[in-house]
């Protein structure tokens, strides 16, 4: 199976979008995605191929995670994800996931996989991986750790996401910056008394980026008052 996969995404490759996909993911040097390479296939085309191929087993997955390919490395990752949702194995594929979260790096790929992944299991587990992740130099470690806890902010557990937030307000990364802003907006989203409490701490330290994400749906006098044009 897993080779005719392989073959029906190269029989569906699309060149002009190939380029646009490796300009907009960042892979040229020094760039985020340095190296990634795309064969320009839609997502909702690779979700049908999902469906086809959710049987495929753990040491099939392994070599996409490995390829260099985008493709591969996100249909693996839905995949994984279509499996997770119904398993009685649920540890076993976290412990899939973790192992192979150098391969996990793109924003796209952290996005559509930590949340329903790691973020549901760690919701009523101990969190400490997700610290040590929150901790590590590797800046979609960091952004995967973010992601996790979207799915406890949709419970309304809004403490993991804000102390991590805290942790990485020097952070470096502009990816960083848009992920934790995200989440700092959906935590405004479902309670906005909570988002304001964190914003009157750290707004005058918050990066940029960070800040404008998080006000993004707060009234228009308030974000100007957070951006300083009160």
């Amino acid at each position: 199976m897993l080779n005719r996969l392989r073959a029906e995404l190269v029989s569906l490759k699309n060149p002009t979008q190939a380029q646009n996909l490796q300009r907009y993911f960042k892979t040229g040097p020094g760039e985020y995605g340095e190296g990634d390479i795309f064969l320009g296939i839609k997502v909702p085309v690779q979700r049908e191929l999902v469906k086809k191929y959710k049987t495929l087993s753990l040491l099939e997955l392994q070599p996409l995670l490995d390829s260099k390919i985008h493709e591969e490395r996100l249909i693996a990752l839905l995949i994984l994800l279509e499996q997770y949702k119904k398993s009685e194995k649920k540890e076993e594929l976290v412990n899939f996931y973790l192992h192979n979260r150098r391969n996990i790096n793109n924003w796209d790929l952290v996005d559509l996989s930590a949340p329903r992944i790691l973020g549901d299991y760690f919701l009523n587990r101990d969190k400490n991986v997700l610290y040590q992740l929150i901790s590590s130099k590797n800046l979609w470690d960091r952004r995967i750790a973010v992601l996790s806890t979207f799915m406890f902010i949709k419970e309304k557990r809004f403490a993991d996401s804000l102390k991590m937030a805290e942790i990485l307000l020097q952070d470096y990364e502009d990816l960083i910056h848009k992920a934790v802003g995200w989440m700092l907006r959906e935590v405004g989203k479902k309670d906005g008394v909570v988002l304001e409490d964190f914003l009157n701490k750290h707004y005058q330290k918050m990066p940029r980026t960070m800040l404008r994400y998080a006000i993004e749906k707060l009234p228009e006098e308030r974000r100007k008052f957070y951006l300083g044009k009160v």
